[in-house]
């Protein structure tokens, strides 16, 4: 398998799939296990949420692409086979704090408003490019809180870096994003407070070989991939 940052020519004999980064824990085992399997090479390229969906709206080669919802764009583009729409795995958005603190309750929505507004400071990743921001964003505005929080918000690349380092109290970031040694992971929002972002794939409308990649599609959301997706923090299915 070959992960790759930036997009470049593809070889015939592989497929190429753009997904965003945080689906990369799980098709880098993913990935290398479905070319153990079928002897077909997988080339996977990496960006953030809304990168992708341009790079697919905008017509850039691909075989198979994973985004996260809402994308009209692509879905109006034709640059994707709108009918191979694949759940492959959901994720949430996770609580942290810095290593040994206290762990606040998130069990409910109004225990999660009562952590959000004693907290000195937040930190999660810019809206602007990151999906998980967008879910943190829709979440404030679920509690009716969204103005009130606005001085103790820091937008930043790698949130559980400002808490590991005491920079901020709570991070809210994907659960499979929550691997800083210097923080405790708290658990997920409630599904009530944030609902879980999917991952969907789809075949290019413009595949090299529609069959060979519906059919790394197919492996992708089988039950013999799910353990994996379990195991990165996520929850397989829709």
């Amino acid at each position: 398998m070959v992960l790759a940052n930036s997009h470049g020519a593809r070889a015939q004999d592989e497929i190429t799939v753009l997904a965003p980064g945080s689906i990369r824990q799980a098709l880098g085992q993913l990935a290398p296990a479905y070319e153990q399997k079928t002897g077909q090479k997988v080339k996977v390229t990496f960006g953030s949420g809304a990168g992708t969906k341009k790079q697919a709206a905008q017509g850039d080669a691909f075989d198979v692409i994973v985004l996260q919802p809402p994308y009209p764009e692509v879905l109006a583009s034709g640059n994707v086979v709108n009918e191979s729409a694949t759940p492959l795995a959901t994720v949430s958005i996770g609580v942290a704090v810095r290593k040994g603190a206290a762990k606040p309750d998130i069990s409910t929505a109004d225990a999660v408003k009562r952590m959000l507004l004693a907290a000195s400071s937040i930190a999660y990743p810019d809206p602007a490019g990151a999906a998980s921001g967008v879910s943190v964003n829709d979440a404030f505005k679920k509690l009716g809180i969204a103005e009130q929080l606005q001085p103790k918000i820091k937008l930043a690349m790698a949130p559980l870096t400002l808490v590991a380092k005491g920079d901020a109290e709570i991070a809210l970031a994907y659960l499979v994003d929550m691997n800083d040694p210097g923080v405790d992971v708290v658990g997920p929002l409630p599904r009530d407070v944030s609902t879980p972002t999917a991952f969907v794939g789809f075949v290019s409308a413009h595949a090299k070989d529609a069959a060979a990649a519906k059919a790394l599609l197919d492996y992708l959301a089988s039950p013999e991939a799910a353990p994996v997706y379990t195991a990165k923090g996520m929850q397989p299915g829709s």
